[in-house]
């Protein structure tokens, strides 16, 4: 597939659209969507489209799907952008507009890119696809949701995927490599007791301690062209300062770029796991989310999909983006040897962080160079 260059009408369409583009953000921003609580913005995506005739479903994932054509073809590309945020707040968190800027949690990091997802799928109506189109506003992204959302729609749909697409992330960059990972809740469990009293009792904050520290020392396996790392995200435990801590606990994970290195840290993990038990001290590991690489070979078809999105980033948002790796929705149909790419249609700073915000001027390339790669499925 190519990117399309944009007629006249379609540009001045996406400029006009700007405004009802940055009222929707505001709209999303206003409602939660922590992964695994997806399901009201979900909603309010279904009514949204009702509202313009557009039939929209919800499925089992919370995944919002608008099916374009699934019944006239048996191939379909996958359109995405994830609904969930990184941040577990229930109420809405503050939302603020001023100096080119829309600021707030999450504000781009996916809600900009659901928005646009919405108007482009709504441009759209009315056109001819060459293959079925599934619009796709999925669950479970970010964090442990372990890609819940991606997954569901490559179970229901794998066979016919000719190829996938997700709107996450920026215009700076094209995802297209898929960095795998594994993530552990990692236990210590002691007797305790009382500070003074019991002293000499182990102590399971310690213990953990202990494997903290022989983590960071371990060595990282190395392979032709790929990245490794590892994390202590989150420890917790103890009961007051004047308790030897009965039960602590962590998050911990590995990324890599390449199967065989997250194998060795597999094995890395359990050797060091059985060479820190101990008699008075229990250590359990519960594997809490998993996510796949992609096949190292790539293929023709992956090459123009990524062309396609590298060459529209460059015409309409004025960006020189590379090829890199992340963890994204694309992992999952990667792993399958499905073409699969990533990018965003903003610019703007502090993902993940409080203080995320973005520049309003950038939304309007980002959105022409989105609709120029999903024109390429259009007669």
């Amino acid at each position: 597939m190519q990117a399309r260059k944009l007629s006249k009408a379609d540009e001045e369409r996406v400029e006009r659209a700007q405004g009802e583009m940055i009222e929707l953000i505001r709209a999303l921003c206003a409602i939660p969507a922590p992964s695994g609580r997806e399901e009201r913005r979900a909603e309010f995506i279904r009514d949204w489209f009702a509202q313009r005739g557009m039939r929209a479903e919800i499925d089992a994932a919370k995944n919002a799907l608008y099916p374009v054509a699934l019944d006239r073809f048996e191939d379909v590309v996958v359109i995405a952008a994830h609904t969930d945020t990184v941040f577990p707040d229930l109420e809405p968190m503050p939302f603020a507009q001023g100096n080119g800027r829309l600021c707030c949690p999450g504000v781009g990091d996916d809600t900009a890119n659901v928005a646009a997802l919405m108007l482009l799928a709504e441009m759209l109506k009315g056109r001819s696809p060459r293959c079925g189109v599934l619009f796709a506003f999925d669950a479970g992204e970010e964090g442990l949701g372990n890609l819940r959302g991606a997954r569901e729609i490559m179970r229901a749909y794998g066979p016919r995927v000719r190829a996938f697409i997700a709107l996450d992330g920026q215009t700076d960059a094209v995802c297209a490599r898929a960095v795998g990972s594994t993530r552990y809740r990692i236990a210590a469990q002691t007797r305790g007791g009382h500070s003074y009293s019991n002293f000499g009792e182990r102590n399971a904050i310690a213990v953990l301690s202990e494997l903290v520290c022989a983590l960071y020392a371990q060595p990282l396996p190395k392979a032709q062209g790929a990245t490794t790392t590892y994390n202590v995200g989150r420890i917790e435990g103890g009961t007051s300062v004047n308790a030897i801590a009965q039960r602590a606990q962590m998050l911990y994970e590995f990324r890599s770029d390449d199967e065989g290195c997250l194998a060795a840290m597999r094995a890395q993990l359990e050797a060091l796991l059985r060479a820190h038990a101990k008699s008075d001290a229990r250590l359990t590991c519960e594997a809490i989310g998993e996510r796949p690489c992609g096949r190292r070979e790539i293929a023709q078809a992956q090459r123009r999909l990524e062309a396609a999105c590298v060459d529209a980033l460059r015409r309409y948002a004025g960006a020189s983006p590379e090829i890199g790796a992340g963890s994204t929705d694309c992992n999952i149909p990667l792993s399958m040897g499905v073409p699969a790419a990533c990018f965003g249609v903003y610019r703007g700073e502090g993902a993940h962080t409080r203080e995320e915000w973005i520049d309003t001027a950038s939304l309007c390339g980002g959105m022409k160079a989105a609709l120029s790669v999903l024109l390429g499925f259009y007669a």
